[in-house]
């Protein structure tokens, strides 16, 4: 004959648990509480992204991309300016020789800062061009001489601007051209110094390279 469990007493038996529910263990004496597991080390915990940098373009960002096709276009200009300062310059020099006196000196002088300008135009197509190209694979070296570059380029807009206006205030019909010019390269300088400064621009020199 059976007897029904007695409740009071710690020896009898447990009451089964129903389907579809987990045994639960007590925590007490001899059973230790879960602890959560730590994070690993170096790692911040699941959600938490403090003390990481941002992640790394997977493609170049436009005003990037904007600044390398304005350098191969720049470049491109540049070559054509250098073939016209050199043409220009050797027919001055032509000229000087079937001259004489006060117009050949004249002449000689000026195919001289006419060959000047164009070694100086040439030198600057080829960095605009070999500065586009690295844009791909170049790094923080690329990103800081785009820079230096974009802060000459407006020094030199900006002279080119005063001298538009003092050329438009004396009625200079070279004037109004002057002043389009120096707007132009003005703003063509400045987004290239705000494209190699802002996040996207930095994080893209600065991605790693495998």
């Amino acid at each position: 004959m059976s007897y029904p469990p007695d409740p009071n007493n710690p020896y009898g038996q447990t009451q089964p648990q129903g389907y579809g529910y987990p045994q639960q263990q007590p925590a007490g004496y001899g059973y230790p509480q879960q602890q959560p597991q730590p994070a690993a080390y170096g790692y911040p915990p699941v959600g938490q992204g403090y003390g990481f940098p941002p992640a790394a373009p997977q493609s170049m960002p436009g005003l990037v991309l904007t600044t390398r096709v304005l350098l191969f276009v720049i470049g491109g200009v540049q070559v054509i300016l250098t073939a016209i300062l050199l043409i220009i310059a050797g027919g001055a020099k032509h000229e000087a020789n079937t001259r004489s006196g006060d117009i050949a000196t004249i002449g000689n002088a000026a195919a001289g800062v006419l060959l000047v300008l164009g070694i100086v135009y040439l030198l600057a197509s080829i960095l605009s061009i070999t500065l586009g190209a690295k844009f791909g694979k170049g790094g923080p070296a690329t990103r800081i001489t785009t820079l230096v570059y974009g802060c000459i380029s407006l020094l030199l807009g900006l002279l080119v601007l005063f001298s538009g206006l003092t050329q438009s205030s004396a009625n200079n019909p070279g004037g109004p051209f002057g002043l389009i010019i120096g707007v132009l390269w003005i703003g063509i300088s400045i987004l290239w110094i705000v494209a190699m400064s802002t996040r996207d621009g930095v994080a893209w020199f600065n991605r790693p390279r495998y």
